[in-house]
């Protein structure tokens, strides 16, 4: 049975014009421990509904106020392939971004991707990783932003968007 969590997906324009995603690299330990990821979490019981728990968990995380956001659409649920959630992602854009506020006890780093450098092909790569859930090794696809990987989940969540957002498909 999968658990319920939620994600921010946050994008703004910075004044070149160009498209930003925020992201951050969660604190060692945990599930998803140094992992790149968007802000967000699971759902708690005071959450009316996964929008509201996406919008809780980045001013958890990153400080980032709802008053600041417009929300451009909600993506289908995906489900994650080791840890047992499912996870709500929200495409949102960001009057302007920060001044950040980063939860210390959740978050190592807020990383902030031009987004046009993902559609690089340098930025692209593939590894062989094994999981204790999964049967076998098996090729996972990431992209390289600084030293980190962005991969499993987050990476299939923006992959197919890039062409869209780089395009201009949505208003940001």
């Amino acid at each position: 049975m999968s658990q319920d969590a939620a994600i921010l997906i946050p994008l703004y324009r910075n004044a070149d014009g160009e498209l930003h995603l925020v992201l951050i690299r969660r604190n060692e330990g945990g599930v998803h421990g140094g992992q790149l990821a968007f802000p967000g979490g699971k759902r708690n019981e005071m959450d009316a509904s996964m929008m509201d728990t996406a919008l809780r968990e980045a001013h958890e995380e990153i400080g980032l106020e709802a008053k600041m956001i417009e929300m451009i659409v909600h993506l289908p649920a995906v489900d994650t392939n080791t840890t047992g959630f499912r996870v709500f992602p929200f495409l949102a854009s960001l009057a302007f971004p920060g001044p950040w506020r980063r939860s210390e006890q959740e978050v190592a780093e807020i990383i902030d991707v031009q987004l046009s450098d993902l559609a690089r092909l340098e930025a692209h790569g593939k590894a062989i990783e094994q999981f204790p859930t999964w049967p076998e090794p098996r090729e996972v696809p990431f992209y390289k932003i600084g030293s980190y990987r962005l991969w499993g989940l987050s990476y299939r969540i923006i992959q197919p968007l890039i062409p869209g957002l780089l395009a201009g498909e949505w208003p940001i």
